[in-house]
Formats: structure tokens, sequence, C-alpha cells
């Protein structure tokens, strides 16, 4: 942090999610933000972005720079957060070491999935790393138009380094927690990141993966025949076994309270499968690629969850190969 308690922050990825936090991020008066861009890069660059939130309100933001690459930046960061979708992670960590300096950078993760963490921790050994788990509605209307429901709610935790002074550590993650008090959010401070993490993930395997696959929304699908329910019940149980196995602790009744909740929503199709019906890369690896590779590490049987995997990498393949 500089002498005059500014903070230096490079947000990297700025779609639906990526926006909401850049606009939270951008209340805090200490912020200078920096925010790389893509697809909208010319129109927030140009005029900032709009955000329509049934929370806050509209507002236009315009970030302190917008830049094309971690490298345009030009510059080291006090706060890196990551909002990108979590397509190729570990190739992320190199693109992003020039805005990285070990000694003052804390890397945040704000994306689905288990196992993000390790291509930053393995790139930056002595860099902090804080753990983030969204559940926000939100969506890119347009390039730098972004709309956003009343879903708002964050946990967040360390993603432990024990090279690093603990104290340091927990200074690091209440900063940044003080700031996403000032943006006016809902979060959370959890002792333990990976219950969220995982429990998540359990939401997400099963409702991402079966809605894309299906095309229906969640209460068709389950509606659809008598064995769609114990199906999902039996994926979601293989994932919370996983997650024991890898220590993090979740009941199998964590199942059936997720098909509660979703039964108490309205019908709801997905992420993923809003990226299928564009033909855009889905996050099929980080989401159910790293659990069915530790359940083979772990000597588990997962066989729903191991064939939804298989399939959806199929059809992956097409997406990816159509945005080399």
């Amino acid at each position: 942090m500089a002498a005059s308690g500014r903070l230096d922050v490079m947000l990297y990825g700025l779609g639906a999610i990526g926006a909401f936090y850049a606009f939270i991020l951008s209340r805090a008066e200490q912020v200078r933000l920096t925010v790389v861009a893509r697809s909208n890069y010319d129109i927030v660059k140009n005029k900032g972005f709009i955000i329509a939130s049934e929370n806050h309100g509209d507002h236009t933001v315009i970030p302190y720079r917008v830049v094309k690459t971690a490298t345009d930046a030009r510059s080291t960061f006090d706060y890196v957060v990551c909002t990108h979708k979590a397509i190729h992670q570990e190739s992320v960590p190199e693109q992003l070491a020039p805005a990285v300096d070990s000694k003052k950078t804390t890397i945040v993760i704000i994306q689905n999935g288990v196992g993000n963490e390790e291509p930053f921790r393995q790139a930056f050994p002595g860099a902090s790393i804080l753990s983030c788990v969204t559940w926000v509605g939100a969506r890119q209307v347009e390039p730098g138009i972004i709309a956003h429901t009343r879903s708002e709610d964050m946990q967040i935790g360390l993603f432990p380094n024990h090279s690093v002074e603990q104290g340091l550590e927990r200074e690091r993650l209440n900063q940044f927690a003080s700031l996403l008090t000032q943006g006016k959010t809902v979060f959370q401070i959890v002792p333990n990141i990976q219950v969220q993490r995982w429990e998540k993930v359990v939401w997400n395997a099963a409702w991402n993966s079966l809605t894309t696959l299906t095309m229906l929304d969640t209460h068709s699908w389950l509606e659809s025949s008598p064995g769609a329910m114990p199906l999902t019940r039996k994926l979601m149980h293989e994932v919370i076994d996983v997650a024991n196995k890898c220590d993090v602790p979740l009941e199998r009744s964590l199942a059936d309270r997720m098909i509660g909740k979703i039964l108490d929503m309205h019908a709801i199709g997905s992420s993923m499968q809003v990226d299928a019906k564009n033909e855009k890369p889905m996050e099929v690896e980080i989401i159910l690629g790293y659990p069915v590779r530790k359940a083979k590490e772990l000597g588990l049987e997962t066989p729903i969850l191991e064939t939804i995997y298989t399939i959806l990498t199929g059809m992956n393949q097409k997406f990816i190969k159509g945005v080399v």
C-alpha cells in the first residue's frame, strides 16, 4: 500500500460478475482501480460501464485505467482480483505475473469451482491468496451494460500460506473485507473457505451439468422422469464423498437441502447452459474435472460424476476450438 493510504487494485476479467465487484471496489475511496477487459474493452475504455442493480441503483463506473492485459498496466498491485471465467486456469498466473509483487500483492479469487487456488500458489509461493465464493445474480445485457438482480452474497477466507506470517495474512484479509464493506455488499468471513467452495461445487456439478446436458430448466429436469431426482441426489453424494476424502467436512444431507432449495426457487437454467447455447467454453474442468481427478487419486468410485464430466468435456472441445 502506498504511503498515502491508496490501494492499487487490478481486477482481471470484466464480465458480469467482474463488473459487479469492480463497481463495489470503486466505491472505496482509497482504491485506484485498474480493470483488464477483453470483449468490452473499447466501450469501457471510452465510456466506463453501467450497472443497473436492484440493490444498489443505477451507476456509471469509470475505472482509473482500462487495459487489455496485465502487462499493459505496467505496474504491480496491492490486490489482484481474479473474476475471469476459469477455463484455462493453469495459464492465468503467467499472464498476471507482470502485475504481481509477491512481497506485497494479495491474489483474490472470485470464481466457481475447486482447486482454483493451486496454480496461483505454485506460481506465487510468497503471495497471500484470498478465496471467495459468490452468489450474485448478474448478466451483461450488452457490452458495458450490467444488470444485477437482488441476489447478492459472498463468503471469503484465506487459502493459508504457511510461509507468510499469520498476522500479515489476517491483516490482508481484513483490509480487503473493509473494501467490500465500503462498497456496501453482503459478505461473511469464514474460517475454512473450502467448505463453501465444495458446497457450491455440489450445487454447480448438479444444476449446471444437468441443465446443460438436457437443455431443460431445473424444475423441468427434476420432473422429466422418475429417475431424475434420484440421479441428481446420487451425483451430489458423489461430489460430497470426494470433498470428505479431501478433508472438507460436508454432510450427505446437503444434497436434500440443495434439492429443496432449488424447488423453492423459480425454475432456472444455469450459466453453463447459457455458455453451451452460445457455443462458448464452459467451466467443465474447475467444476467437474478437479473432483473427478481427486476421486481417482483417492481411490473413490464416482461413476455418475465421471460420466457427466466425460460427456461435457466432449461438448466443450467444440466450443474451446472455436475461440482459439
